[in-house]
């Protein structure tokens, strides 16, 4: 296995975001006995970093005990809503078949690199039929208290345990929609497809260092030649 694939998941490969915000309101009157007021954005940040943001603009003096609580809720909370996923929220235009045509290249993992905590990734892609061709194990996820840029070098490191072999800036990829993700792969590691399926522009995402930069994922022959491209260094 020479090639490494990790793929952001929300606005990159799916859109739930009004069973997230439900999840994220439920999960805060759970640990706080409070009504959610207002939702720190995403922005492509990991879930670790919503919740303490969202905690202290909501007035609570957050303390260590928090964020493990909220993120306990928040698994419990989403998936008590996983069956609304398909029918509230939709897979991102072409992800089903860009991931079944990157996963034709010779010697591909595919695995994710989201700020969405690792059970909540699961449900989200599997909700979809994303989940066929991607390895969980590999991932790196919104739980682990790590920036994104080191979350990818986690990655890496897991994928070269479970396969064998050195995972860089040479054969891995990362696809998102933010230019976060576009930071995370330019200080961790890794080469950068940016789709401009979120919330920003793709001038937004070529200024920020991608390499290549997508309309969204709707063409799979153009995400399996860039990937192809990127990574066969």
């Amino acid at each position: 296995m020479n090639r490494l694939v990790l793929w952001n998941v929300d606005l990159t490969l799916v859109d739930v975001t009004i069973v997230t915000r439900e999840a994220y309101a439920d999960a805060f009157r759970m640990v706080t006995g409070r009504p959610l007021v207002k939702l720190a954005p995403a922005m492509g940040r990991p879930d670790s970093e919503i919740v303490f943001e969202t905690l202290a603009v909501n007035g609570i003096a957050v303390e260590d005990h928090h964020l493990p609580k909220f993120l306990d809720a928040l698994q419990v909370s989403f998936a008590a809503k996983r069956k609304r996923l398909a029918a509230e929220g939709r897979a991102m235009p072409g992800a089903k078949d860009a991931l079944k045509a990157v996963s034709r290249l010779d010697g591909v993992i595919q695995s994710v690199l989201t700020g969405t905590i690792r059970s909540n990734a699961v449900h989200k892609l599997t909700a979809f039929k994303l989940d066929k061709t991607i390895d969980f194990e590999v991932g790196g996820y919104g739980e682990e208290v790590y920036p994104k840029a080191t979350l990818l070098q986690v990655a890496q490191g897991r994928a070269k345990e479970r396969y064998g072999g050195a995972f860089t800036s040479a054969n891995t990829v990362l696809i998102g929609d933010s230019t976060r993700d576009v930071q995370a792969a330019r200080i961790g590691g890794a080469a950068m497809i940016a789709v401009a399926s979120g919330r920003s522009t793709a001038a937004e995402l070529r200024e920020a260092g991608a390499d290549i930069v997508l309309p969204d994922l709707s063409n799979a022959s153009e995400v399996v030649a860039a990937v192809a491209r990127l990574t066969g260094r």
